[in-house]
């Protein structure tokens, strides 16, 4: 059984339904594929709604009214009559003015005209051959075009993994903007720790001194001797009570609340005339843990629920800065 152009193009992988509309509005394999490629952009609906190619002009119409058609298709070679179509700008031959137009629409070619030399069918060796060639034309067609769809996604790919690794860069980086900052407010609590420590061991410091020189007045009096020159100058000098002006000219108390059970501490800053009770109301409502005692760390001093809450901080001395320990 002989292979139609239809089953041939099926065979090479196109569409069915463009494969038919390529067979009807073309004359010939090679004219089929042609059509084929020139609108393989186009939809199935655009390709159904469009109409075929008109004839060309005068010289064509009047070749395809002389003569007659033979079964392939092709004008059958008569003395002094026209056999085919040639095209003056490239010398081809064409059975019929749908060939003649469809060449014209992919070379822009306008220049036609009869012709008496007649158009040979090809054979069915000639077809075979044609038909290996088209076949491998068109696979490297697809392996060309494969090969660019391949780079295509190569390229997407690397776009992708870069934009994760930015992602992922901006995402190291503010953790560790977060932890520097983090940092850096643990050494400025523990700076500030510090310096309320130094202030407690100075004022334990002058009050000794002060006890130190009180002892050796009461001494020298009892002996009659003259109060000795450095403790009656030390004498006027109220080093007690320096302190004290200094605390009571604070308004505010920033501590720090070192809780139990590893919690992270509580650093907060309330007026000086807050009360142990609102402290403790303000850990429990921040935390929800309900204080019963609060320990200052240096010197030791323990505060206990409902005895020593009514205390002010600055009555409890702990303006302008103390670290506690709740329990």
């Amino acid at each position: 059984m002989v292979q139609t152009d239809y089953d041939a193009l099926l065979e090479m992988g196109f569409d069915p339904e463009r494969t038919r509309l390529a067979v009807d509005r073309t004359k010939g394999l090679q004219d089929a594929i042609d059509w084929l490629d020139k609108n393989s952009s186009k939809s199935l609906d655009e390709l159904t709604s469009s109409k075929p190619a008109q004839a060309l002009g005068t010289a064509t119409a009047s070749s395809s009214s002389s003569g007659d058609l033979d079964a392939d298709g092709d004008r059958a070679e008569a003395s002094g009559t026209a056999a085919s179509l040639k095209c003056s700008d490239c010398g081809k031959l064409f059975s019929s003015a749908d060939r003649a137009q469809f060449h014209a629409s992919r070379t822009d070619h306008q220049n036609f005209e009869e012709s008496t030399e007649a158009i040979v069918p090809l054979t069915e060796e000639e077809k075979k051959a044609k038909l290996v060639e088209l076949r491998e034309r068109l696979a490297a067609k697809r392996a060309a075009q494969s090969t660019i769809d391949l780079a295509e996604t190569k390229r997407n790919e690397a776009i992708r993994r870069k934009k994760t690794q930015e992602t992922e860069q901006l995402k190291e980086d503010m953790r560790r903007k977060e932890q520097m900052k983090a940092v850096e407010a643990n050494k400025r609590e523990k700076l500030e720790d510090a310096k309320a420590k130094e202030r407690v061991k100075q004022k334990i410091r002058e009050q000794q001194e002060m006890k130190r020189a009180a002892a050796e007045r009461e001494k020298a009096q009892r002996e009659g001797r003259a109060v000795p020159e450095a403790a009656a100058s030390a004498a006027p000098a109220a080093p007690v009570e320096q302190p004290k002006r200094v605390i009571a000219s604070h308004s505010e108390a920033r501590l720090q609340l070192r809780l139990p059970a590893g919690q992270q501490p509580l650093i907060k800053t309330f007026p000086a005339e807050t009360t142990l009770f609102e402290v403790a109301s303000a850990v429990q409502e921040e935390r929800g843990f309900a204080p019963t005692s609060f320990t200052m760390t240096f010197p030791r001093k323990v505060f206990q629920q409902g005895i020593d809450f009514g205390l002010t901080l600055k009555e409890a001395g702990m303006v302008p800065s103390c670290a506690l320990i709740v329990s």
